[in-house]
């Protein structure tokens, strides 16, 4: 069975349109999993106790801001209805069922602020079969400029100001995954939007 539609916010029109967005806004779309309230609450633990533990200096993310990304759409001037509509098309077409998926270790990225994060040492079969359906139904729809050719499940904590953080085990992070969402940001602003979102059908 496939994953069934929760009911999105309403998507107000003249942000589609970009007529009240400023113009040096960067409008982000992605696909992500995002934990539950319990889960967060682990992985924010988990976050502190890397930062004490590593010393590290680190600009750590907002609880509420934790996610895994599934596919990342690009970077925008205004919210695109529609690759919006195009996006949303092509995740109804994907099935999946529930899965666990755990965290257990930080390790960290290379850049110009290193990304910081919680990964897992097993990738379930189910997420990664999710992740290339999903990538073939994007391709399919056109939109596949974006898209990774490759998949690194991991959920951001933090941006370090130092040095990458080294590998370490932590205590394990079990996460139910049920389904996942389009999210959309303002690149420096705040909170993540919501723009639809899919529950995953139980065998």
């Amino acid at each position: 069975m496939g994953p069934r539609r929760s009911s999105p916010p309403e998507i107000q029109p003249d942000l589609l349109g970009g007529g009240s967005a400023a113009p040096a806004a960067i409008h982000r779309l992605f696909f992500a999993l995002l934990p539950g309230e319990a889960v967060s609450g682990r992985i924010e633990r988990a976050a502190h106790d890397v930062a004490a533990t590593q010393h590290l200096r680190a600009r750590l993310i907002r609880p509420s801001r934790y996610h895994a990304t599934l596919h990342f759409l690009g970077d925008h001037p205004v919210l695109r209805s529609d690759i919006v509509g195009a996006a949303i098309t092509a995740a109804g077409k994907v099935h999946s069922t529930p899965f666990e998926l755990v965290l257990d270790h930080a390790a960290g990225f290379h850049g110009r602020e290193p990304p910081c994060v919680l990964r897992c040492s097993s990738v379930p079969s189910t997420l990664q079969t999710l992740w290339q359906d999903l990538r073939q139904s994007l391709m399919l729809a056109g939109l596949g400029a974006q898209l990774s050719r490759n998949f690194t499940p991991h959920v951001t904590f933090a941006y370090s100001r130092g040095a990458v953080p080294q590998a370490a085990p932590i205590d394990p992070i079990a996460w139910r995954v049920e389904g996942f969402a389009l999210l959309h940001s303002v690149v420096g602003g705040g909170e993540y939007r919501t723009l639809d979102a899919w529950r995953f059908s139980a065998l």
